[in-house]
């Protein structure tokens, strides 16, 4: 029998607060929490805010998050691929995405606003009018990724193959096009 939890906020909780095989957030908030390498397979987190948590190598295998946002989040390590994809969707500003998987996953109009994406994964993904706004996208992984109409003019430190990508209508800055000629080894000065 599934646990829904309704419009609660959950402050300071550890893992085992929230244990339970078949349980639903619903419209929740999670604030100030170290939930870092909690298993939160197999749970749904719909409408739900996460505020200066730390979700760090956090289990997420068959996770529902329906209108999920992370605010001020350190989320290292994590494996977004695992979760589940019916109605998949996630907001992040001011995170720590350093090491996150994201590959294969439907990430259309997804926004990140002033993150770290430090070797990132977003292999095979649909970002197709994402938003990454001030992202540090050092060694970040597009390959074979759907960006079209994806926004990049304020991030940096980004190396895309348009080769091997789809980028229609993608918007890049002056400063950030060297990136996407690094495969071929030339001088831009």
């Amino acid at each position: 029998m599934r646990q829904i939890d309704e419009d609660i906020t959950f402050t300071n909780v550890k893992p085992e607060e929230l244990a339970g095989f078949d349980r639903t957030f619903d419209n929740c908030q999670f604030i100030n929490c170290d939930l870092s390498y909690a298993d939160l397979s197999n749970k749904t987190f719909v409408d739900c805010r996460f505020n200066n948590c730390n979700l760090s190598l956090v289990k997420l295998g068959g996770v529902g998050l329906q209108g999920v946002s992370f605010t001020d989040c350190k989320l290292s390590g994590v494996n977004f691929s695992v979760c589940a994809n019916f109605s998949f969707s996630v907001s992040f500003t001011n995170c720590n995405l350093d090491y996150t998987i994201f590959a294969g996953k439907k990430l259309k109009g997804v926004k990140l606003l002033n993150c770290t994406l430090n070797e990132a994964d977003f292999s095979e993904a649909d970002l197709t009018n994402a938003v990454f706004d001030q992202c540090n996208l050092n060694r970040t992984v597009f390959n074979r990724t759907i960006l079209k109409g994806a926004n990049f003019l304020t991030s940096y430190n980004m190396v895309i193959d348009p080769e091997i990508n789809t980028m229609d209508k993608a918007k890049f800055s002056h400063e950030s096009l060297s990136g996407l000629l690094t495969k071929y080894n030339l001088v831009i000065k």
